[in-house]
């Protein structure tokens, strides 16, 4: 991500392990798992980030909350990134950095290493080495993020950005208008300041393909194509309600008009 490659993958919130058949044959670079919006349980998300790691798929995993000991917990339990949602503050930045990527230090010698100061060369290098896999993402979902996005990016550790367009289509008065022209410019400008920084600059989108494309042409290089059970969704009420449009059994006032999403 920070060298400007894109990378693509998908949403997957679905614990059943036939899930892994199903999504492993698009060859995504990784998977995300949304504990944000979702009833996963600690287990759950274990077995899957040990399972898609094991496959070679990279398991990133956004967590509730930006809180910094979930984001440990999350990391052992074999997530290798960490997504955090609706970051504003430095303060918040600072947290998880210290999580991600100083674990497992606390305290007085996690300040000190934050603040750029040496523990001992022993220490320094282990820590280095124990966290050098690990992915922080921070989630723009807001137009204070947006504002304070080039302090929110100062911290090296930071390694890019999600855009979580609803909230941010919300935050910005024009829930879900993607294609308004506020949005589309609120888009790029954190995508080209997470470029700028060289970070990561994503989107999770599960609109239509041009749609999409259209944000990799803008700048995206972390590219989350829709969910697992939006793509059921999606399929399974058009083709059932194309049955029922072909045999006459749709419900009064009903048109197929009313079949898409």
């Amino acid at each position: 991500m920070r060298a400007g490659e894109r990378v693509y993958g998908t949403c997957t919130v679905n614990p059943s392990p036939r899930s892994v058949d199903v999504i492993t044959p698009s060859r995504p670079d990784f998977v995300f798992i949304d504990t944000e919006h979702n009833t996963l349980d600690r287990s759950q998300v274990g077995w899957m980030c040990q399972t898609y790691s094991a496959l070679g798929i990279v398991p990133i995993v956004r967590i509730p909350s930006p809180d910094p000991f979930l984001a440990t917990s999350t990391l052992d339990d074999g997530a290798l990134g960490i997504v955090a949602p609706y970051i504003e503050t430095v303060a918040q930045v600072d947290g998880l950095r210290g999580a991600v990527k100083h674990r497992p230090l606390k305290g007085g010698r996690l300040s000190d290493r934050l603040s750029g100061k040496s523990v001992t060369t022993e220490i320094d290098e282990y820590i280095t080495n124990r966290n050098v896999n690990n992915v922080l993402i921070l989630n723009i979902e807001s137009q204070p993020a947006i504002d304070a996005l080039d302090d929110l990016l100062a911290a090296p550790e930071v390694d890019g950005v999600l855009i979580g367009p609803h909230d941010l289509s919300c935050n910005l008065g024009i829930p879900e208008q993607y294609d308004a022209p506020e949005f589309l410019a609120a888009v790029q400008t954190i995508f080209d300041k997470a470029r700028a920084h060289g970070r990561g600059a994503g989107i999770h989108f599960w609109g239509g393909i041009e749609q999409q494309v259209r944000f990799l042409e803008m700048g995206c290089n972390f590219m989350i194509h829709s969910a697992d059970l939006l793509i059921v969704r999606k399929h399974l009420t058009s083709e059932l309600n194309a049955i029922r449009m072909r045999m006459g059994d749709l419900p009064p006032g009903e048109s197929d008009s009313d079949l898409t999403i």
